[in-house]
């Protein structure tokens, strides 16, 4: 399906998964119309996914000074399209301009200039992210997670849950796919307190708010392809 002609590899450190059901009806509209919500048990799920990228760099290109490293908050839904699954970002927070540029290039993708700093002393993490550009009320997550030695076993829902290797985008009224390579996520259990999320101000829930299902993962290498645009022939 894929050849080996990936154009962008990027490290995947300290990656902090947090989740949360809301109702389908709070989503549907914030999708394009060409995707399904991707349901468990009834609900869709929303997902913060924090972690440090390290390494990012185009294919045959080293890594470049101001390019390589930076912090990435992204909020996301499950999705489907023609049986395949995968997410749909609502937004992807960094905290390097230069990136963001880059990446918003076309609107293609919908990344944003973030202030988010990452603090570790042993083994806690805290995570403290604003968005406000444009905003009256800005975006903030305030966190401290630390993940408890050892991998689990994952179950179905988690692997539901995290094993995505597609990711949708729709820019000029064209759906685009694009596939994501890495092995299977190893996961740890984490205790994690949020001491502030305003990432989902547009849900008419307040379900964010409660306690997330979270987990953690040391590092993750991941390479990007090429995107497709999507139609009725793609398989």
């Amino acid at each position: 399906m894929y050849n080996n002609q990936w154009i962008m590899t990027q490290e995947w450190h300290n990656i902090l998964f947090l989740h949360w059901p809301v109702s389908p009806d709070d989503l549907i509209e914030h999708i394009p119309f060409e995707l399904e919500l991707d349901l468990y048990n009834g609900s869709a799920w929303i997902g913060l996914v924090f972690f440090k990228v390290k390494g990012n760099r185009p294919r045959l290109t080293p890594p470049i000074l101001g390019f390589s490293s930076f912090l990435e908050l992204n909020f996301r839904t499950y999705v489907t399209f023609q049986g395949r699954v995968g997410v749909y970002f609502f937004s992807l927070d960094a905290n390097n301009p230069l990136i963001v540029k880059l990446m918003r290039m076309g609107g293609f993708l919908p990344f944003r200039y973030a202030e988010i700093s990452l603090k570790q002393s042993k083994n806690t993490f805290t995570v403290h992210s604003r968005y406000r550009e444009g905003k009256s009320v800005p975006e903030v997550l305030v966190t401290t997670f630390k993940p408890i030695p050892g991998r689990i076993e994952s179950n179905l829902f988690e692997r539901w849950l995290t094993e995505r290797y597609y990711l949708w985008t729709k820019t000029k009224d064209n759906l685009f796919r694009v596939y994501i390579s890495h092995s299977p996520w190893v996961l740890q259990n984490v205790t994690c307190t949020i001491f502030k999320n305003s990432m989902a101000s547009f849900l008419n829930s307040n379900d964010n708010v409660n306690g997330p299902i979270a987990h953690y993962s040391k590092l993750k290498k991941a390479r990007f392809f090429p995107p497709v645009k999507e139609n009725r022939e793609n398989k």
